[in-house]
């Protein structure tokens, strides 16, 4: 199972947007998945349309046992291939900031557990992490369960410092705790390819972090906004933009599994490739 934890600094870029786009890429190419949502907010939980369940991520993290996650676990709206570990508002009261938590590490022992005794025939092959806004508890716990990090920003002017703040942590993490985890990059969301202010910002991140910035930018489209008001992947959702915007999460979810082929949780049937990218692009 390949984990991919997809954060941000700044609340409104769209990462919840990128996080679900990524699972519908992968249920587009027959992966079974999950999406756990760590972000109080929920927005994920929502649009994934799942039915009541008796316990979300707040109590996971608590208590990573096989019922209670069992409790939390439910199928989404969007087929029989995608499952949600579900939010709650109660999860803002495991952010608060500080780098020690008897919790910290009970999202990776949860996703072992998840692991050892698959929920269905086919196991989970790409595990999507959708976290808060911010680089607190939440935040750093997925990290410490993922392979990989994506960091989702808009071309704004602080998303260089942003980007910088979250590097940051990701490397802290992969020098202590997690030293398998890779960065895929820099996903810009929301860019408008005629706005001079945009192009300006992109440069400006170019300039900092050079390949670390995807080549490959999510375009602004209201389709996103139509799909995920419908509560369906944007891969089904039948209009031109809907299309580009597929077309484009494809390739940043082949981008991203590309990037921590030596991890542990390789996709069934990917074999060693020492030409393979091993880290930031």
């Amino acid at each position: 199972m390949h984990t991919v934890a997809v954060l941000s600094l700044k609340g409104g870029v769209g990462k919840t947007t990128v996080a679900l786009g990524l699972a519908s890429a992968a249920l587009r190419r027959g992966s079974r998945t999950l999406v756990a949502d760590l972000d109080p907010q929920g927005n994920a939980t929502a649009t994934l349309n799942p039915p009541v369940t008796t316990a979300s991520l707040t109590a996971v993290l608590d208590t990573p046992r096989d019922a209670v996650i069992a409790d939390a676990l439910a199928p989404s709206s969007w087929g029989p291939d995608l499952d949600v570990l579900v939010s709650s508002e109660d999860l803002e009261l495991l952010n608060e900031p500080g780098p020690g938590s008897r919790r910290l590490d009970n999202l990776a022992r949860a996703l072992d557990a998840l692991r050892a005794q698959p929920q269905s025939d086919r196991p989970y092959e790409v595990a999507i992490l959708d976290c808060p806004p911010s680089l607190g508890r939440l935040t750093r716990s997925a990290l410490l369960a993922a392979d990989t990090a994506l960091l989702v920003t808009e071309p704004t002017m602080y998303a260089v410092s942003g980007a910088e703040r979250a590097f940051e942590a990701i490397e802290g993490i992969r020098r202590g705790p997690n030293p398998r985890l890779q960065s895929a990059g820099v996903l810009v969301n929301r860019m408008r390819p005629r706005s001079h202010e945009h192009n300006y910002r992109v440069d400006e991140l170019r300039e900092t972090f050079g390949r670390s910035v995807m080549p490959t930018a999510i375009p602004d489209r209201l389709a996103i906004q139509q799909a995920q008001g419908a509560c369906l992947p944007i891969h089904e959702w039948k209009s031109p933009g809907a299309h580009e915007i597929g077309l484009t999460f494809n390739m940043v979810l082949a981008k991203v599994l590309r990037s921590s082929r030596a991890g542990r949780h390789r996709l069934p049937g990917e074999a060693d490739d020492p030409g393979a990218e091993t880290g930031s692009a």
